[in-house]
């Protein structure tokens, strides 16, 4: 029979697995779904704030939320993948330096070593150590000499949760105006779509601390604070933007 202890312990183990597995591409649903409310609602600020008609504020916010959103995602997709293939370059040439100048890496190895407080027959067993495996050199020399870690996330999953993120968070502004459409909701759209979108920040700002590891209203307020300040900026510049078109002033 197992014993409950090692039992619970494995279970333990296996549920952090499993979160760790999630939990890293977290940041990029986070910062995702903020740029896609932010962004969106500011469209629908802005559109209120010109006088468009609800059609339009549909059509001009669906065009954005996917546009933005698939920007984004290449774009994260791509800083991704750079970081990734300079790692590489930098690793090919430590594996060569390795290869081919030994005695000048392990110098290397014995300075690093010695500013960390290394000295005598204990600095050269560490440097031993670290040699006597040339993935472990290499590995040792890019985190301590180029300060690199290799980014075990994947680009792809990376542009997907970004997109993914940004369309599910993004669409919170439209959905009022969508529901309109369809059954009619009538007035105080910008009023409800207002007090969605705010419940959209408060979701994200907290999940944005649990990525960052502040405080939780903090950053609940910081988000909030910044989709009002957008919404306000859009609003008015479609409100001017429509008097001057129309010779409203």
């Amino acid at each position: 029979m197992e014993n409950p202890e090692a039992l619970d312990e494995n279970t333990l183990h296996g549920e952090k697995g499993f979160l760790s597995k999630h939990e890293k591409y977290l940041g990029e649903f986070v910062y995702g779904g903020i740029d896609g409310c932010v962004t969106t609602f500011a469209v629908v600020a802005g559109s209120v704030g010109a006088g468009l008609d609800s059609s339009i504020i549909i059509i001009l916010g669906f065009a954005n939320l996917f546009a933005d959103g698939f920007s984004m995602s290449i774009g994260a997709y791509l800083s991704s993948k750079s970081q990734i293939d300079n790692f590489h370059k930098h690793q090919e040439i430590e594996y060569w330096e390795v290869k081919h100048i030994p005695e000048t890496e392990k110098d290397e190895i014995r300075s690093i070593y010695r500013e960390k407080g290394f000295e005598g027959e204990m600095l050269e067993r560490v440097v031993e150590t670290i040699t006597e495996d040339k993935d472990r050199w290499v590995d040792v020399m890019m985190k301590e000499e180029l300060e690199m870690m290799k980014d075990k996330k994947s680009p792809h999953i990376i542009a997907g949760t970004t997109f993914f993120s940004f369309l599910l968070i993004g669409f919170i502004p439209l959905l009022v105006y969508v529901l309109d459409y369809i059954t009619s909701i009538g007035q105080h759209l910008f009023f409800l779509s207002s007090l969605m979108t705010g419940a959209g920040f408060i979701i994200i700002g907290a999940l944005k601390t649990y990525v960052t590891n502040t405080n939780i209203w903090k950053g609940i307020l910081e988000t909030l604070f910044l989709g009002l300040i957008a919404a306000v900026v859009a609003y008015y510049v479609g409100d001017f933007l429509e008097k001057l078109i129309t010779g409203g002033f």
